[in-house]
């Protein structure tokens, strides 16, 4: 059975798109020097973050969760790093036990309260660098209506175009605490903890022009 010269060149077109692909993928590198990275506006990359935090449970352990539905925008000015922005919103129905009676109740009046407060916000309004790649961010963040700053300690990871989209791409981690009563979060102390830790991962691209 022959093969139609048309078919035979769309195959060779695909097979030489997936090798290319292929190389940029296992030829790729990142960045750094976050005073190299490209300045502008970026987005979070919807499938590339995670925002956890856990709370001391009954002095037994810390118990972990996330929230799966966050967007924010990063306004980045590498070669003056004090004058970038983030701006960082979490949808508060979104929290993520793996139990689905608990997140209720974190949902609910005696905590979040997500009908009433549906979004927790974090809006910088500082950053210093700590180190070559490293800074600290302070912020606004305002839950239940209440709004106190919290530092983050930031850690630039690299930047580069990502190798299956081309999009100039940012990565960062950022670790912080605060403590939860400060915000009206004070339900069901001291069986939970009032300290809250906060890890967070996150890739920011730039829009599609």
């Amino acid at each position: 059975m022959k093969t139609a010269p048309g078919k035979i060149a769309a195959l060779l077109l695909a097979f030489s798109l997936c090798s290319c692909t292929a190389l940029k993928v296992v030829t790729h590198e990142v960045n750094n020097d976050p005073v190299k990275a490209p300045a502008g506006t970026y987005q979070l990359d919807p499938h590339h973050w995670s925002v956890i935090f856990d709370v001391d449970h009954f002095g037994y352990s810390r118990f972990v969760t996330r929230f799966n539905k966050v967007a924010a925008t990063l306004d980045a000015v590498p070669a003056a790093p004090e004058k970038s922005r983030v701006t960082v919103r979490i949808d508060a129905a979104s929290v993520d036990t793996n139990d689905p009676e608990l997140d209720k109740m974190l949902t609910g009046p005696d905590m979040f309260d997500a009908a009433k407060s549906p979004e927790i916000v974090f809006s910088s309004t500082s950053i210093k660098r700590t180190g070559a790649k490293t800074g600290d961010m302070t912020g606004d963040l305002t839950i239940r209506g209440r709004t106190h700053p919290v530092t983050l300690a930031v850690t630039f990871n690299g930047s580069a175009p990502d190798p299956l989209t081309g999009r100039d791409t940012l990565g960062f981690s950022a670790t912080g605490s605060f403590n939860r009563s400060q915000w009206g979060l004070s339900a069901w102390w001291p069986a939970v903890g009032n300290d809250v830790r906060v890890f967070i991962q996150a890739e920011f691209v730039k829009p599609k022009a």
